[in-house]
């Protein structure tokens, strides 16, 4: 009986080929086969890190990942070891790879990872916004009705939140965005991460979109604060009415989001913001 191969889902670099770590080049130097997402962009790859990739090299994306993956388990029960790579990042992470993972785990067959760099990460620890806990979103659907809906969901996700986009869906993510999380919600959207023109703005989530609406090229990375939710008392709540004033919000949107956080009545929280305007 033939013993089962291995499959190693290979994390590539994001930007930077010189960020590979001696473990890649000794995989991509050994494997029977390299399923790459792109496999000019693997052949670039191997020619940065000095390896020549002497297995058989299989394109696999989104448009065949389905039926390339029964051939790699083939190849798997056969006792190869399959590598995959996509373009930048780890496999399986809003990349093809999930597919062959799953029929490799239900075939027992052994399955293992080589870390590499993440944009999902990367942004999260640059992003100056907090980090001990987030989820991870992927890209928001593309049509605006399922985009509302899905950022509708999460517009009391208390965890900070990171997506990717298309830098020209940018403008309307972001535009959405402060449309379901508030305009003030602090966000910011990583450019080229590790590349020459790497770009972090940070800022509200309206005043992004303002700035995307230009335009945006490069790979995108956007991290986005989590819901906070005031609670205690209503002076508390009053307080943060004020401070979101002073940051800019209006007054009226302003009472409005507090007291749905807060769980007040709308109006109870207008008329005490009101008692005290009178009384200063």
């Amino acid at each position: 009986m033939t013993e089962h191969g291995r499959l190693v889902l290979a994390g590539a670099p994001i930007g930077q080929a010189g960020d590979a770590s001696p473990r890649l080049r000794e995989v991509l130097a050994g494997a029977d086969v390299v399923a790459a997402e792109d496999t000019r962009r693997l052949r670039r790859l191997a020619a940065d890190l000095e390896v020549e990739i002497s297995g058989r090299v299989v394109s696999y994306y989104d448009q065949n990942e389905a039926a390339r993956a029964v051939e790699l388990l083939d190849a798997l029960k056969n006792g190869r070891t399959v590598v995959i790579i996509t373009d930048a990042g780890m496999p399986g992470v809003s990349d093809p790879g999930y597919r062959l993972t799953s029929l490799a785990v239900e075939a027992g067959i052994p399955v293992t990872a080589l870390p590499g760099p993440s944009a999902v990460t990367t942004a999260l620890a640059i992003s100056g916004l907090p980090s001990d806990r987030f989820c991870f979103e992927g890209f928001p659907p593309r049509k605006s009705g399922e985009r509302a809906r899905r950022l509708a969901e999460l517009a009391t996700e208390q965890r900070t939140m990171v997506f990717f986009e298309a830098p020209h869906r940018l403008a309307d993510a972001l535009e959405a965005m402060a449309e379901a999380f508030g305009p003030d919600r602090r966000a910011a959207v990583c450019r080229e991460l590790t590349k020459t023109y790497e770009e972090v703005r940070r800022g509200g989530l309206a005043e992004l979109a303002a700035w995307a609406a230009e335009g945006v090229k490069g790979e995108i990375t956007v991290v986005v604060a989590g819901h906070v939710k005031v609670q205690g008392s209503i002076e508390e709540a009053v307080a943060e009415v004020d401070r979101r004033v002073a940051a800019g919000e209006q007054s009226k949107h302003a009472v409005a989001e507090v007291a749905k956080e807060a769980g007040l009545p709308k109006r109870e929280l207008y008329d005490a913001v009101h008692r005290r305007l009178r009384a200063t």
